[in-house]
Formats: structure tokens, C-alpha cells, sequence
């Protein structure tokens, strides 16, 4: 029986088909419908346009669906740019604390190094008059 199945849906040479209906009779009455169906063009029409429905349905849900795994992929990227971004941000606040730290000790050192100069400065100028004092006081004892 399966290769009378297979003959009939296989073949459309009439003698093999005299042959299958005279073995099998039952499949007279399917070369019947579609003999039927053959010349109803507007019924065939008819029922490719229902396929064609059907395989349109199915052509724009298979695009809706690839179309929502593509957003999909995109999501996942777009998160993980964002991951990417907020790890870049807090290692560029760690940055900058480090830089106003470096920044308030570089003040620092600056103002040390001011008092440092003034305190040389008064020290020379100390030292100036001392020696001026010196000199006055050798200038004196030799007179």
C-alpha cells in the first residue's frame, strides 16, 4: 500500500494511474477531487490564495521574530556598553579624587615651600644685618 501512496503521489502518467485505481479503486475518488479541483480554477485560485495568506502570516512572523532577536541583541549590547560605561566613569571619579588629593598636596608643598623661601629670606636678611653689625663693631675696634 505505501508504494501505491507513493505512485500516486509521484506520478502523473495516465497509464500508471489506469494502472494504480485498477489495483487500488480507492484512489479514484481522489483523482476524482483533483481532477475537480483542476477544472475549478476560481476554487484553486481560491485556495492558493488562502496558502499564500497563511504563508504571508507566517513570512511576517518569522520577520517579527527575527526582527525582535536582533532588538534582543541589541538590548544585551546596549547593556553592556552601559556596564562598560559605568565601570569607565567610576574608575575616571577614582581618577580625579586621586588628582584633587595629588592637587591639595601639591598646594600644600607650595605654601611650605613660600613660607620655606620667606623664612630663608628673613634668615639672609638677618644674616646681612648681622654681618653689617660685625662689620660696624670690627670697624670700631680698630679705630
Amino acid at each position: 500500500m505505501l508504494e501505491a501512496w507513493l505512485t500516486f503521489l509521484s506520478t502523473d502518467d495516465p497509464e500508471m494511474i489506469v494502472k494504480l485505481i485498477l489495483a487500488y479503486p480507492a484512489f479514484q475518488v481522489y483523482y476524482q477531487e483533483i481532477y475537480e479541483l483542476c477544472r475549478n480554477t476560481e476554487g484553486v485560485m481560491e485556495m492558493f490564495s488562502k496558502e499564500l495568506q497563511e504563508l504571508d502570516r507566517n513570512t511576517v512572523q518569522y520577520m517579527m521574530d527575527e526582527m525582535q532577536a536582533e532588538i534582543d541583541q541589541k538590548r544585551s549590547m546596549l547593556k553592556e556598553s552601559q556596564e562598560q560605561l559605568a565601570e569607565i566613569l567610576g574608575q575616571l571619579k577614582e581618577i580625579q579624587e586621586q588628582l584633587k588629593e595629588s592637587q591639595e598636596q601639591l598646594e600644600e608643598t607650595q605654601a611650605l615651600r613660600k613660607q620655606q623661601a620667606e623664612a630663608l629670606a628673613a634668615s639672609q636678611e638677618e644674616i646681612r644685618r648681622l654681618r653689617e653689625q660685625v662689620e660696624k663693631l670690627s670697624h670700631g675696634d680698630t679705630k
